[in-house]
């Protein structure tokens, strides 16, 4: 029987594929195929911009932006005589051309997929899919061997936790496993708060139980007996499925007491949090389980000597969990051989920002910005020019063309100043407002504060009062050294990692366009006119054909002017809203 796959993550059931799958069984039922065909309603498959996404299989003809009301369409023409529908399939942004196959989309095929190699490919509520493609015997290895081997075999691997620090997996496996304890936790954060980031939601939608094998590994070897899933409440379809997956591994003797006959127990439990970025910092995490609000407590001592209601824990993150199964079953010199010398495996990154293609995207460690977003995602949108990359996350930093040939690992981001952090890549063009940008990303770190330290209460205030005032043409250049001063003082004394990061924006922007920010204090001028206090719509009487379209979509009246003659804007009136910008089909409107 031929499978025919269509994506249920999130993006892909906000853009209709429910209405589709039902629809489809429709058709299939009226046309008496139903024992031709089998849909299976999968995860995500990353593209989320040309959802809803739907895979013909052995064929692997790739369907996109596919709605209920073009199921007859495929049906007929596909299904029942061979020829596949043209108009569905993918058309490449560089070459034009329609793309036929999965494989031979370029998003795709430059991509190496451990983590997400099951995701849009089974069913994430089916642990006999998940059974069918190698699922848990990475755990059935691992039950073989002793606990110090289980976490040799990690160290060997070089896998650092995906969620922002990069500190070695197995080393904090060590930790954990020698620290006394009566009793010991796992924990698996899935408290994913970076705008625009979606890399752990995809993988507990699209690959539930290979985070739950990965928690289970880990708890074998560090000699814990229960866990815990924090996910944030706001993930609902990740919460469902995680929930469904916990269920079937009970069912099937994955968890509980005396799994497979090994003695060994495990009870999982899932904890939803409320939303709050400060929860992704892991004693923040610990103290919301507990039941506390959730804030940041001074390390030593760390998690691995007392974490949970004073337990020793381990605490690591979606992705981190996700690749464990992998090493267990291909071995440690498998894992290593991908990836730079420092930073092995694969990371996943959610690409967004002004992208001709936006998703997820996972690939090898080295490979260098250029491929990711001229490769992968398809270059700039509207072929404008690349200007920036804020990579890490609001606590990461931005990038600029000059190191689109930087390969991509935890050490050269570093030196960057930037980071890798939880995989957030925000692309940015030549439209966009560094100051600003800065100002957007510390806007939302300041509200996110817990408010405990004063450094990051207060300075990340401050900091924001002063971008504002430049924004608004009213810096100095004092304003300047203040936030280079303010930065480096918070990243000194913040008591978490919150407010350690959280100046990096402002720094690195400070680094990379500190002429961006002179123009807006000096010159009063925004280089991108991005910043609407400081730009003026004018129009220019060269290119004006004067065919009135700007006054009559003006919605404050501030442009006049004679039918095919040049027309001016009233600088008093005009309110700044970017409509005679937009609709101008000759250029004519600029801001200045």
């Amino acid at each position: 029987m031929k499978r025919i796959l269509i994506c249920t993550g999130t993006g892909c059931v906000s853009s209709g594929s429910r209405k589709l799958t039902a629809k489809l069984t429709e058709e299939l039922e009226k046309r008496g195929l139903v024992h031709d065909y089998s849909i299976v309603t999968t995860g995500c498959h990353g593209f989320c911009e040309q959802g809803p996404i739907m895979i013909v299989e052995p064929e692997g003809v790739f369907y996109c932006r596919v709605d209920a009301e073009d199921v007859e369409e495929v049906v007929e023409s596909h299904l029942v005589n061979g020829q596949i529908v043209e108009r569905l399939l993918y058309t490449d942004p560089g070459s034009k051309e329609k793309i036929k196959h999965y494989n031979d989309i370029t998003f795709y095929n430059k991509q190496k997929r451990i983590v997400l190699q099951r995701c849009g490919h089974i069913n994430p509520e089916s642990i006999d899919d998940y059974l069918g493609t190698n699922g848990y015997e990475g755990f059935k290895r691992a039950l073989t061997m002793k606990p110090m081997e289980i976490i040799e075999e990690v160290k060997q691997s070089g896998l650092r936790g995906r969620g922002g620090a990069g500190f070695p997996t197995g080393l904090k496996w060590e930790f954990a496993y020698k620290a006394e304890g009566d009793k010991k936790y796992v924990v698996c954060n899935a408290d994913e708060g970076d705008p625009g980031a979606f890399m752990d939601r995809s993988i507990l939608e699209g690959d539930p139980h290979a985070v739950i094998e990965g928690m289970l590994i880990a708890a074998y070897a560090i000699g814990a007996d229960e866990g815990y899933v924090y996910v944030r409440a706001e993930y609902p379809l990740a919460t469902k499925r995680l929930a469904i997956a916990i269920e079937q591994a009970e069912e099937r003797g994955f968890l509980g007491d005396n799994i497979l006959g090994s003695g060994f127990n495990f009870h999982l439990k899932i904890k939803a949090g409320a939303g709050a970025f400060v929860c992704g910092e892991e004693t923040a995490l610990l103290a919301s389980i507990e039941g506390k609000r959730g804030m940041p407590r001074v390390r030593p001592p760390f998690p691995a000597q007392k974490g949970l209601w004073g337990k020793p824990t381990n605490i690591n993150n979606v992705e981190t969990f996700a690749n464990v199964p992998h090493i267990l079953r291909n071995g440690a010199q498998w894992y290593s051989s991908i990836g730079t010398e420092k930073s092995k495996g694969t990371k996943v990154f959610a690409l967004t920002g002004k992208l001709k293609n936006t998703g997820l995207a996972e690939v090898p460690m080295g490979i260098t910005m250029r491929e990711i977003i001229f490769d992968i995602g398809g270059g700039i949108q509207g072929d404008k020019e690349f200007k920036a990359v804020q990579i890490g996350g609001p606590s990461g930093g931005c990038l600029t063309k000059d190191h689109l040939d930087l390969p991509i690992d935890y050490d050269s981001l570093t030196q960057a100043g930037a980071m890798m952090g939880s995989g957030g890549l925000v692309v940015m063009d030549e439209t966009t407002c560094m100051v600003d940008v800065a100002r957007f990303f510390l806007r939302f770190t300041q509200a996110e504060s817990c408010g405990k330290c004063t450094p990051c209460r207060e300075g990340t205030k401050r900091m924001l009062e002063i971008l504002t005032r430049i924004v608004e043409g009213k810096g100095t250049e004092e304003d300047l050294e203040k936030l280079e001063k303010l930065g480096k003082i918070i990243k000194a004394t913040s008591l978490c990692g919150l407010g350690q990061t959280a100046p990096n924006p402002v720094l690195t922007t400070l680094r990379y366009f500190r002429h961006e920010y002179e123009a807006h204090i000096k010159e009063k001028r925004c280089p991108a006119g991005a910043c609407k206090d400081l730009i003026l719509y004018r129009i220019d009487p060269e290119k004006c054909t004067g065919c009135g379209r700007c006054a009559k979509k003006c919605p404050s009246g501030a442009i006049s002017g004679q039918l095919k003659e040049v027309h001016v804007i009233d600088v008093d009136k005009c309110t700044k809203c970017n409509t005679c910008y937009e609709v101008c089909r000759f250029g004519a409107v600029y801001k200045g």
